[in-house]
């Protein structure tokens, strides 16, 4: 459940805070104050897109938080699965600000999070509709999907694993389709294939080559410099100088000295020791470097070849993948793909008789999931038809057609249409093809209250569904959203006093000038209150005492 939402910055809302409670939480205002901006706001904070005029004029970033309590186990997994701590009460803070900049960052109880994994928590917590949807609902290719919504995790699980064996059929189809297409493509693809094999084999690239041979391309090409720093490091070490001794003379006779000293004093043995073991190492280091200076030679053919070898290693680096590994698991899937096609019949046999098995096994999880859809049908079109009868459409037929496909497709084999029949004596037809604006707020609305009980989302918001409703009919979906909210949390905009007299929560939404400066502001109305801005619903921006009675009797029949 959505608890407290804070906006900051976002259009005109220079900052407000909405305590959100259960039930049905209405929110109104005059045309332009700001509504579908807090759910707006919402929709940001959960991952939805917006365009650079959402943040205020003049403020530097927009902020969003929403804080939701939540105990479902599809919750707590995703945030295991992401390393987000979950607290203890169930609560689950979502925070999103946009840069001046356009930059979004977006955290979870602390934790940053992407755009896609906030989208994909959302999905979890709530379900926005409004008038836009109604083209999901007008597109045939999202019936199934709704139904398969109602259908649960008896068909949800089946589905699952059929569309595994889907990919997998359709991988192997890919396949086989290379395997046995044209001869001439299939000789071409191997001439290329030995081409590249034979090119790669030829470069004879050992592991490690390349930082081996740019080592040496470092030292080859310092030579010169090498030469002079250890002739000049082996004098003052072990050669001396024409005025100068070596290091390791002076150290001799100091040593010397010492040796001496110790005769006449035993405790300066120790320290003997220990200079005459770095006096060891030292003379025995020094002579490692004179022959190391010995082998310094300039090698110009040598530099030549490092270089052709390496130009060698980056023609295939470019050509096969960018780097070394890249290299070496091209070659490796070359001669797997050789493989295959050099041996083309016997694996299209096997890829034939996989195919086959899988084909099979997808034909009788279809039939599975064909009658829980058919099932779950018969059942779900009884419901939304009795919601729909219960909001004026008395005389409306729904059906949930299902067709069987000529193909097996990615959710099975069935053509799943929303059928209605809005009027007596009419025939069944598409909705797209009979629903007004009216009739499809009311149509989505009967969909949610069935769904409801199949679906684990706590709230609903509803963004001016109410288009082309009014009078009795107003007052039947404001009764119905009532009722769906004794199950679940609804936030709904609307203009409609029918409608916001069943308000369990009231939010008024204002526009006003301070400082010469618009800004939108809002406020959670008390009893009085709200009955006052029903009373405004009904009657404009003049509240007499008829309309303000009349708003009474429209609370007081809240159901």
């Amino acid at each position: 459940m959505l608890e407290h939402l804070h906006i900051k910055n976002v259009a005109l809302i220079a900052e407000c805070e909405l305590q959100f409670g259960p039930g049905l939480n209405i929110l109104t205002g005059e045309t332009g104050a700001g509504k579908s901006m807090v759910i707006d706001s919402l929709h940001f904070a959960l991952g939805g897109r917006v365009s650079r005029d959402f943040l205020r004029k003049e403020a530097q970033s927009a902020v969003v938080e929403a804080l939701f309590f939540s105990d479902h186990a599809k919750v707590r997994a995703f945030l295991e699965e992401h390393g987000i701590t979950m607290e203890t009460d169930g609560s689950l803070l979502i925070t999103r600000s946009m840069q001046a900049s356009g930059k979004t960052v977006a955290r979870v109880n602390g934790s940053t999070v992407t755009t896609g994994m906030l989208k994909e928590l959302a999905a979890e917590l709530l379900d926005i509709y409004g008038q836009h949807e109604h083209q999901s609902l007008l597109n045939p290719s999202r019936h199934i999907l709704l139904l398969d919504r109602f259908c649960a995790e008896p068909l949800l699980e089946k589905l699952k694993h059929y569309r595994l064996l889907y990919a997998k059929e359709k991988e192997l189809k890919k396949q086989l389709e290379a395997l046995c297409g044209e001869e001439s493509s299939r000789a071409r693809r191997l001439d290329m294939l030995q081409f590249q094999k034979e090119e790669i084999e030829a470069a004879d690239w050992k592991a490690g080559e390349e930082a081996v041979l740019l080592e040496q391309k470092k030292r080859l090409s310092s030579v010169d410099k090498l030469m002079r720093l250890s002739m000049e490091g082996i004098g003052l070490l072990y050669d001396g100088k024409e005025s100068l001794p070596s290091a390791c003379d002076q150290i001799g006779e100091a040593l010397h000295d010492l040796r001496e000293a110790s005769e006449w004093d035993a405790s300066l043995a120790p320290l003997l020791e220990r200079l005459e073991d770095a006096y060891a190492q030292l003379e025995d280091g020094a002579r490692e470097w004179k022959r190391y200076a010995q082998t310094l030679e300039v090698e110009p053919d040598a530099l030549e070849q490092t270089e052709e070898r390496l130009q060698v290693l980056y023609r295939l680096k470019r050509k096969y993948g960018g780097s070394e590994a890249a290299v070496f698991e091209f070659y490796q899937k070359t001669v797997e793909e050789m493989e295959l096609l050099l041996n083309s019949e016997e694996k299209a046999a096997e890829l034939e008789a996989e195919i086959k098995q899988i084909r099979t096994e997808m034909e009788s999880i279809a039939q599975e999931l064909s009658a829980i859809r058919r099932k779950t049908a018969d059942q779900v079109q009884e419901q939304v038809e009795q919601a729909l009868h219960d909001m004026e459409m008395v005389q409306a037929k729904f059906v949930i057609g299902i067709e069987p496909r000529e193909q097996l497709a990615a959710d099975g084999k069935d053509r799943v249409e929303f059928l209605i029949s809005a009027n007596a004596g009419e025939d069944l037809k598409p909705l797209a093809k009979i629903a007004s604006g009216g009739e499809m707020s009311r149509i989505m609305l009967a969909l949610k209250t069935v769904l409801v009980d199949a679906d684990e989302i706590e709230t609903f918001i509803f963004d001016e569904i109410d288009t082309g409703v009014s009078g009795r009919t107003a007052r039947k979906v404001g009764e119905k959203m009532s009722l769906l909210g004794k199950k679940r949390q609804i936030l709904c905009i609307t203009h409609l006093p029918q409608i916001a007299a069943m308000a369990d929560s009231h939010f008024l939404i204002q526009k006003q000038v301070i400082q010469d400066r618009t800004v939108t502001s809002v406020q959670q109305l008390d009893e009085e209150a709200a009955c006052k801005e029903v009373a405004r619903l009904m009657g404009g921006a003049e509240i007499t005492e008829t309309t303000l009675a009349a708003a009474k009797e429209l609370r007081a029949g809240k159901a």
